[in-house]
């Protein structure tokens, strides 16, 4: 998946500034609906809000992601710059799994995930599905994309 022009300047500028440099991590998404029967039965995806996100390192302050965002936006001002944000994000305790094949054919691993899985081990769903994408869908066929599909979940009392 692209990475945003912010991921890349961040990464620029702390290998400059700071000497720091990392590896670019996959992009992730939180996505969710208001029914999540949506999610796994209907797949109706008119329906799913979501929230994409990659990760940066901790030494990634606010002044610097600040900065970055307003060099980013001088020049060429990507589409919904003013959505980004940097924040942290602490799930707790998840269930996840490993899907490979494509994004539409999640639905099976979900409704296990959601209507067995959980429940058989005493947990109900918190939170956003989360989702992590290892492969880029443009060099991968879709029968070999890797997903990490996550569920935060809480001890069911």
């Amino acid at each position: 998946m692209r990475s945003t022009p912010v991921a890349f300047k961040l990464k620029f500028v702390s290998k400059r500034d700071l000497g720091r440099d990392y590896v670019m991590p996959p992009l992730e998404g939180l996505w969710w609906a208001e029914d999540m029967a949506f999610f796994t039965s209907a797949r109706d995806k008119s329906r799913w809000d979501w929230t994409m996100m990659i990760m940066v390192p901790g030494w990634i302050d606010q002044p610097m992601f600040e900065a970055v965002v307003e060099q980013v936006g001088a020049k060429d001002r990507p589409a919904r710059l003013s959505d980004i944000r940097l924040a942290s994000l602490s799930e707790g305790l998840c269930a996840q799994t490993l899907h490979i094949g494509s994004y539409d054919d999640e639905a099976g691993v979900l409704e296990t995930m959601h209507h067995e899985f959980i429940p058989s081990n005493g947990l109900r769903m918190v939170g956003k599905h989360h989702e992590i994408y290892l492969s880029d869908p443009r060099r991968t066929a879709p029968h070999k994309l890797r997903t990490i599909l996550r569920q935060p979940v809480r001890r069911a009392n």
